[in-house]
Formats: C-alpha cells, structure tokens, sequence
C-alpha cells in the first residue's frame, strides 16, 4: 500500500471497537464486493476532493443493508484519504476480515486450514483458481467442501476470497487473510519452508527465535519441500529470509551467468 493507505487503513482500524456484531465482517467484504463491480462507486467514494460528509451521506444510500457497526467502520474508511481506489477497495476488504477475527479469534487457523486443503489437491486448486471460471459457481463449490469444517465467517471469507481473487491466488489470498486476522489478535503468523521435517525441539528453538524478533506471539506452519534440498526459507509478513540451498544454488547461477 501507499502511504496515504497505510495511514487511512491504521484511522479506519480505530472503529473496530465495542460491539460490532458477529455480522460485521461479512458485511463489509459484501460491501467490498459491490465497491469491485461498481468502478464509478469506489473512484466516488475514494476522491480525496470529495468532503467525507458528502461520501458517508452517499454510503448511507447506498449500503442500506449496513448494520450501524459495519456503517460506523465503512464511513470511517471512505472519511479518510486513499493512495487509490484499488487500495481503498483492499482497505475495506482487510477491515472486514480484522472484523471477523474479533468475532471468531480462531479465524487465522481455519484460513490456514482452507489453504492447506486446496494446496494438497492439484485439481482443486485448478478449479478454485480458475480465472474464467463462474464466481458462484466457485463459490458453491467451496462451500460443498468446506461446509460444516469452517466456522461460518471463515467460510464466507473463502467464498468471498474464491468468488473474488481480484487477480490473487487464492491460496496466497487465504494466506494474507489468515495473517490479517493473526495480527488482529495480536500475533504474527510465519511460513517456514525445510527440505525435511523438523524436530519438536527445532520447532520450538525457531519460534523462539521468531517471537524474539516479531517481539510477539508468532504461529509457525511448516511446509515440507524437497526441492530446496537443505537449508530453511522463512516468511513473516511482507519479509523472507531464504537460507535454503537452492536458493544459493539460483545464486551461484546468476553469478555465472553474469
């Protein structure tokens, strides 16, 4: 994001407070969803010349369905100045997932969860992720596999995610949902990449290390892949640190090739 979004997603995170509702969260990614086929909405309600009062009188029309907390936290991201419309698209789409994570404080897990599902199935992921494919019928499909595994919101979120890739992965979608909703909660969320398994011992030692450098809580998931070859890739947040042997290797190469 932009500074300018930076700063207006951290103003509109304020009115994530007191009781919102269960609800609220998938009321603003139901409004992220018209504010991304309605490109004259969202260039509207994103113009910085536009005074606020003017855009919360139009979300008023607009979003009648809002409950007064999903309105509160919606006006409060349209009064602010975006980088963009497309950021300011993203904003709300991010306010709703922290929303759902105050509701259900287990979100991060069971987005992690989804993810994990659709990686171990080639066909899936295919099918999930196809860009021609009919967003409802994505969607009902996702919710014939996950249904009654997901808590509800979480489901809403993979439907929503499936039904608008906004031309993410839906995989590295869930994922940056699933860290959103961690950092709600006050943790950091780390994808750590080995040749082989750890130990216990090495898992715990690494998230040691981790939540010494987060300086909070981090939740570790292990992906075990054999083409690394040795060596460890970690990511946490927008940071990577690869120390794998392959990536060396590419390293090397580069060097040669140079």
């Amino acid at each position: 994001m932009g500074s300018a979004s930076r700063e207006a997603l951290a103003a509109a995170k304020s009115a994530l407070s007191g009781r919102l509702g269960k609800a609220v969260g998938s009321e603003l990614l139901g409004a992220a969803s018209l504010l991304g086929s309605s490109p004259a909405l969202v260039a509207t309600l994103a113009d910085a010349s536009l005074p606020g009062s003017a855009k919360a009188e139009m979300v008023s029309k607009v979003f009648t369905g809002l409950s007064a907390g999903a309105r509160s936290v919606f006006t409060a991201a349209v009064g602010q100045n975006w980088s963009n419309s497309e950021e300011f698209v993203d904003g709300i789409e991010e306010l709703g997932f922290r929303a759902q994570s105050l509701a259900e404080p287990a979100l991060a897990d069971e987005l992690l969860a989804a993810a994990s599902v659709i990686e171990s199935s080639h066909e899936l992921e295919l099918e999930l992720g196809n860009k021609l494919g009919d967003p409802a019928a994505k969607s009902k499909l996702a919710q014939q596999i996950f249904s009654g595994k997901l808590s509800e919101g979480a489901l809403g979120i993979v439907s929503y995610l499936v039904a608008h890739p906004r031309g993410r992965r839906v995989n590295s979608a869930l994922r940056a949902g699933a860290r959103v909703a961690a950092d709600q909660g006050g943790s950091e969320l780390a994808t750590v990449t080995v040749a082989a398994p750890l130990t216990t011992e090495q898992q715990q030692r690494l998230a040691t290390l981790l939540e010494q450098t987060a300086g909070r809580p981090v939740k570790v998931t292990t992906v075990v892949d054999a083409s690394l070859i040795g060596g460890v890739r970690i990511q946490m947040a927008e940071d990577v640190i690869d120390g794998s042997v392959r990536a060396r290797l590419d390293d090397l190469r580069q060097r040669l090739a140079a």
